[in-house]
């Protein structure tokens, strides 16, 4: 029995090698259509690799631009920004200078002022406090003299009426 299998097997074996020779077109058409396929699948991969580094160039250029004017923008805008900054602090300095230097100003005139005035008002006030004082010391000094001719007279007066009185002479 495993005489005849390996002579069913060896035949089996011969038959399908000579089948396979006999037919060397149809070996050779199946070659082509797989052939063709690779030679398809790698156009095509290749075309699509293309167009993708096409694509992600392209994509890439508009990215790089776009950045490039956003940052252009933003640029302009922040040196924009910092003259309009500058120059409004610069006003702002300008008139809180002048503003202080005018304030500065009415001060120091208005401390003058005051101190003339006041400088007045202490003068005439010490020329009144003076004179009054004068007044008041030469009043002083000839009240006793006043007082004393008053005394004086009163007496002069006193007695005058007391004569009067006795003797008869009265008015």
């Amino acid at each position: 029995m495993a005489l005849m299998t390996i002579r069913t097997f060896a035949t089996t074996l011969l038959a399908t090698a000579a089948f396979t020779l006999s037919l060397p077109g149809a070996h050779a058409e199946e070659q082509g259509p797989i052939n063709r396929a690779w030679n398809d699948t790698r156009s095509t991969t290749t075309n699509a690799w293309d167009k993708t580094k096409q694509g992600t160039a392209k994509t890439w250029d508009h990215t790089k631009e776009g950045s490039e004017k956003a940052w252009n923008k933003t640029k302009n805008g922040t040196s924009e920004a910092w003259d309009k900054t500058k120059q409004g602090t610069a006003k702002t300095w300008d008139r809180t200078k002048e503003g202080s230097e005018k304030a500065w100003d009415k001060t120091k005139n208005g401390t003058s002022e005051a101190w003339d005035k006041t400088k007045e008002g202490t003068n005439h006030a010490w020329n009144k406090t003076k004179n009054g004082t004068e007044e008041a010391a030469d009043s002083t000094k000839n009240w006793s003299k006043r007082t004393g001719k008053k005394i004086g007279n009163w007496g002069k007066e006193a007695g005058q009426d007391i004569s009067n009185t006795f003797s008869g002479n009265s008015k």
